[in-house]
């Protein structure tokens, strides 16, 4: 009886890894289509990867041609299809040819993950038919993205006020600005919607509509001094902007030096996008290293993700006059156990003049203390030299550009801290110059 043991074992091993294979040969069979799709490779000119086919709900197509000819190539790792499982954000690098010109490196984004470019889809066919999955490019014919015609002179503030952070509180004088520099269309420099065409009407609303970033970096361009990347076009949803340099978070250990460099460089940013001669205010509602990065030679500062940007209208809040309208916005500092948290009410950002969010912001998520990310606390201007830890000055500035003790304190802070991080900018300068 023992003896046949052994045999019995032996055959019933031999049966399961029989059924065992045969299984993963019917799973390989089911799945055969998804197998070989992952190993494809990522192309430009494949207009269902770029989902050029879905227009006109996409971004645009100014760059199409461009995409076409060959003259945008992704490099290395873009270009394996079975990595995109690791590319959550959907964002690129590639290289991009002129003639005359020689290639450089652009960044190309599809604005949103798979599953938010999926919902994107939803919505459309939901407002359209009030069902989920419906013919894409006919349902935007029924969605309020065509209702807005050629008919419609302006762009106005009750049509699309709330659609996105960039609308939240829209005046005329901002969407003019926006329809007027929209870059997917031939015939821009007009603030007339009748001027676009009904697909680019549509590819405009819906940018708007879904994430108007691509309308931020038109609108604000880099070429008039905004601290954005510069916009260079789009093809499906498929976006492309100029590449910037390493994210700000590469700098988190960098020298002493060059940390306090690129903090005056952040505290200047909240600065000039609160305080212009435009009397546009624009608050950053999403601000961590991520959403930074820096110039490779001029080590500039950029803002490189600005989805969540919400644009007020300052001359219009003083010609208005709503309730409190003079009185200074104070972001109230709140502890919070997620990274890169802010505090703050949109409604207060788009009725008052005088607002120290962007202060706040790059103070709190960027350099303080309190600052964390990926595990990480402690700031960009963490473990500073012996003399300047003893003389508390910078500590002292950065805990109150965070967490105030003073009433309208921060606004003070703020100024201070610009001013001390441009001396200690410049005695480095000076020493290295030695």
């Amino acid at each position: 009886m023992l003896r046949f043991l052994p045999l019995k074992l032996g055959r019933l091993y031999r049966c399961l890894k029989l059924l065992l294979v045969v299984g993963l040969f019917v799973i390989l069979l089911m799945n055969t289509h998804n197998l070989f799709a992952s190993f494809q490779k990522n192309e430009l000119t494949d207009r269902r990867f770029i989902n050029l086919n879905k227009c006109p709900a996409c971004f645009g197509t100014s760059w199409c041609r461009k995409f076409m000819n060959g003259q945008v190539s992704f490099e290395t790792w873009g270009r394996l299809r079975f990595l995109d499982v690791f590319n959550v954000k959907n964002v690129y690098f590639a290289q991009y040819g002129e003639p005359r010109e020689g290639t450089r490196r652009v960044v190309l984004k599809r604005l949103g993950s798979n599953q938010e470019l999926a919902e994107i889809d939803q919505k459309i066919c939901k407002r359209a038919t009030g069902r989920p999955r419906c013919d894409l490019i006919q349902a935007m014919y029924k969605t309020e993205f065509a209702r807005i015609n050629g008919d419609v002179r302006l762009l106005t503030p009750e049509v699309v006020e709330g659609w996105s952070d960039l609308v939240h509180c829209p005046s005329q004088r901002l969407l003019d600005r926006v329809v007027r520099r929209y870059a997917e269309t031939k015939d821009s420099g007009s603030f007339l919607l009748k001027n676009l065409k009904d697909t680019e009407r549509m590819q405009l609303l819906m940018t708007l509509a879904f994430n108007p970033e691509p309308l931020v970096l038109q609108s604000f361009p880099s070429d008039e001094g905004w601290p954005f990347a510069k916009y260079l076009g789009a093809c499906g949803r498929m976006v492309a902007v100029n590449y910037v340099g390493e994210e700000l978070w590469s700098f988190y250990n960098a020298p002493w030096e060059k940390r306090v460099d690129l903090a005056r460089q952040l505290m200047d940013i909240a600065e000039q996008l609160t305080n212009n001669d435009f009397e546009f205010a624009l608050y950053l509602l999403d601000v961590s290293f991520d959403n930074f990065a820096v110039g490779p030679r001029d080590g500039k500062v950029i803002v490189v993700d600005a989805e969540n940007v919400l644009v007020a209208d300052k001359r219009l809040i003083k010609q208005n006059k709503p309730e409190n309208y003079d009185v200074w916005y104070e972001s109230r500092f709140e502890e919070c156990d997620r990274e890169a948290c802010l505090s703050f009410s949109k409604d207060s950002l788009c009725s008052r003049v005088t607002v120290d969010h962007n202060y706040y912001a790059v103070c709190q998520n960027l350099l303080s203390r309190y600052a964390t990310w990926r595990g990480t606390t402690g700031g960009l201007l963490h473990d500073p030299p012996a003399h300047i830890a003893k003389d508390g000055q910078l500590e002292a500035l950065l805990d109150e550009c965070t967490k105030p003790k003073k009433r309208y304190g921060r606004f003070q802070a703020a100024k201070e801290l610009r001013e001390y991080l441009t001396q200690l900018a410049a005695a480095s300068s000076s020493a290295t110059a030695r």
